[in-house]
């Protein structure tokens, strides 16, 4: 049962609701709302202005509020009350709280977060806590006390811990999506390299200075090293191969380097082995290598067509989704992952299918889909039932989808403000958020954590 199910006291109207829609048989969910997690009333929470202590502190102390308010707002599970509704008198600790202010319309709140925030020229203090207040326990869902340098980077970093946290205890254990991050490409400095940033778009920062072309990033399950795309010369000969920057290292680390054109890469689960599109041998095949590039296997035999973008199903690791073109247009193709049993999809219509990635839970994947009669938008479909929902429409160009880890968010590309951007949204299209706007920016890819 999630945890949100047992925090809301029996007593919260909200809580019967809730019990109502677990005790609802699974049949009656639709095969979206079991996948994403999304659809369902949602509790609504409030988060004081946390308090300074010292005149030092009040900047962190706005700071702090902020990020919490947006994560929350963002995570499309939970209502965030506005804050014109709050008491005059807010707490900054736990003895200070009084529950029935928070309860009564118009707030009608099941949580409030608030705390308090200390700071010297070499630390911030700040200790923070979230109540159920609707339950007769005096116990907090979530209290924590931070501390650390003084400055807004670790400030938003716990800010975005503080939210995770919150989420993670009301929702099971799953977790929100404030510490990941987003690779992307940019080619805002004059070439095409390889970029990072925060998954709220703070924190853009350059990776790769190769000078070149760098495409289709995507990070390791653990997070410690992005595969991307790579133009890079060797012996005055430039092919596409796969590169690989490591964090630990803080640079490009060695990778196998082959014949032909070298693309798409992506990650098994256990981050052992990374597959790949690849001309090594003729047309384009997949194949698969370990997490060095060593040892290359080939996967698929497309004929004259080409295989590229596979996808490795991150729950089962036994499914692998591709695009192929050996039937002719570019079509999405489901086989097991080690090549046997290529199946193509049938979506019910024709057009080219490219950029498909699974949800978290793999039950779901993402796709961009240009139908005969429409421009490139993102889609939804149900792995075992292929029933499909268009999550986007007549709003640009719309491309490369990537899930958050929480399963409820989707990053992609889109050209609806003119120039390619990067952006979010929820799972079911809604709450769409622009996170670059400065030069080109496409391929985003989001961390697992």
């Amino acid at each position: 049962m999630p945890q949100i199910f047992r925090l809301v006291t029996r007593h919260s109207p909200l809580a019967a609701f809730l019990l109502l829609l677990l005790a609802l048989p699974a049949f009656s969910q639709d095969w979206f709302r079991a996948g994403t997690g999304l659809g369902v009333e949602k509790p609504r929470i409030a988060v004081a202005d946390f308090a300074a202590r010292v005149d030092a502190a009040k900047s962190h102390s706005g700071l702090f509020t902020q990020v919490v308010r947006d994560d929350l707002a963002f995570s499309g599970v939970m209502d965030l009350v506005s804050p014109s509704f709050y008491p005059t008198t807010v707490p900054a600790q736990p003895q200070e709280l009084q529950k029935l202010t928070w309860t009564d319309p118009p707030l009608n709140s099941n949580f409030v977060a608030f705390g308090n925030l200390s700071e010297s020229p070499t630390e911030v203090i700040i200790s923070a806590w979230c109540y159920d207040v609707r339950s007769p326990s005096n116990e907090a869902v979530v209290g924590k006390v931070y501390r650390g340098d003084p400055t807004d980077a670790q400030v938003r970093k716990f800010a975005h811990q503080f939210a995770d946290e919150i989420i993670s205890r009301l929702y099971g254990g799953v977790p929100g999506v404030g510490s990941t991050q987003i690779a992307f490409i940019s080619a805002r400095s004059g070439h095409k390299e390889l970029w990072v940033m925060d998954y709220d778009g703070a924190n853009q920062h350059q990776l790769t200075h190769l000078g070149s072309i760098a495409l289709t990033p995507r990070w390791s399950p653990d997070a410690s090293r992005i595969a991307f795309t790579c133009f890079v010369p060797a012996n005055s000969i430039v092919s596409a191969q796969i590169c690989m920057y490591s964090f630990d290292a803080g640079k490009l680390v060695t990778f196998g380097r082959y014949k032909g054109t070298n693309s798409s890469p992506t990650w098994s689960p256990d981050g052992m082995q990374v597959m790949f599109s690849s001309s090594m041998q003729g047309s384009p095949a997949l194949y698969v290598s370990d997490a060095s590039g060593n040892r290359p296997k080939r996967l698929t035999y497309p004929g004259s067509g080409g295989d590229t973008s596979p996808a490795w199903n991150p729950r089962t690791g036994q499914t692998v989704a591709f695009v192929s073109d050996r039937g002719g247009l570019p079509a999405l193709y489901m086989m097991n992952s080690d090549g046997t049993n290529p199946q193509k999809i049938d979506l019910g219509d024709m057009g080219y299918v490219i950029d498909p990635a699974w949800s978290p839970n793999g039950a779901l994947l993402a796709f961009s889909w240009r139908r005969p009669s429409g421009n490139y938008d993102i889609y939804l479909m149900d792995a075992s039932s292929h029933s499909l929902r268009e999550l986007t429409r007549d709003q640009g160009r719309n491309e490369r989808p990537s899930w958050a880890p929480d399963g409820r968010h989707i990053v992609f590309e889109s050209t609806r403000t003119g120039t390619r951007q990067i952006w979010t949204m929820l799972a079911d299209g809604s709450q769409p958020h622009q996170l670059t706007l400065s030069g080109h920016n496409e391929s985003p890819n989001w961390s697992s954590k």
